[in-house]
């Protein structure tokens, strides 16, 4: 049996109106990425192999964990949430979220638009899916623990793929998704199965209970 561990970036620039000003970690997410990653050296037998995605949050993520000679794969790389935005500004006429509730709001209609190809941001809904499947099938290896640093979406479409979700319960288990959480999923032979999602047994106790972060 295999593991399959994805983890998502610290706490990026949240208060960013553009993809580029969004992609670096906060303060806190710094130390949100050294804190999993001293966990990890407590409490995990070492990786077979790692992958991060390319962006500057992904990068610092890993470095911060302490598995800074990551394999980089743009495979993993993130949605562009800001492009998807802007297309339902222009399409539907909504306006891009100003507050956390905006965005809680926002998410579930901007993936519909996005899957019906009403709007198309930086790439299809189809090739984002594609490309998803596509790395995590090679990450999923029988025999192997294997962890991936990511971005909220793309742990999303990995539940997905592994659990058939609609739309509706893509944008259920994307919105709640902490920053430096850890999934895992079992490997065998027959498949790829979710054994845990959204842990952050780092930020545990009253002392960090504000360093549990979704944006």
């Amino acid at each position: 049996m295999g593991e399959l561990i994805l983890v998502r970036h610290g706490q990026a620039n949240s208060g960013a109106t553009t993809e580029e000003e969004y992609d670096r970690l906060s303060p806190l997410g710094h130390h949100q990425a050294r804190w999993l990653g001293e966990w990890f050296s407590k409490q995990e037998a070492q990786f077979d192999k790692v992958y991060r995605g390319t962006m500057r949050r992904h990068r610092e993520t890993a470095e911060g964990i302490g598995v800074a000679a990551a394999q980089a794969d743009a495979r993993l790389n993130e949605l562009d949430y800001f492009a998807l935005a802007r297309d339902m500004e222009i399409t539907h006429g909504m306006p891009i979220p100003a507050t956390q509730q905006d965005f809680a709001d926002h998410i579930p209609q901007t993936l519909k638009a996005w899957h019906a190809q009403e709007i198309n941001g930086s790439e299809p809904f189809a090739e984002f899916e594609a490309r998803i499947a596509t790395v995590l099938a090679e990450a999923a290896t029988p025999g192997r623990r294997v962890l991936c640093v990511t971005s909220g979406g793309v742990i999303a479409m990995s539940l997905r793929i592994a659990l058939g979700l609609d739309m509706d319960r893509l944008a259920q288990v994307l919105l709640p998704i902490f920053n430096s959480s850890v999934h895992r999923f079992r490997v065998v032979e027959g498949g790829t199965f979710l054994t845990s999602f959204n842990a952050v047994p780092h930020l545990e106790g009253p002392e960090r209970e504000e360093a549990r972060t979704w944006v």
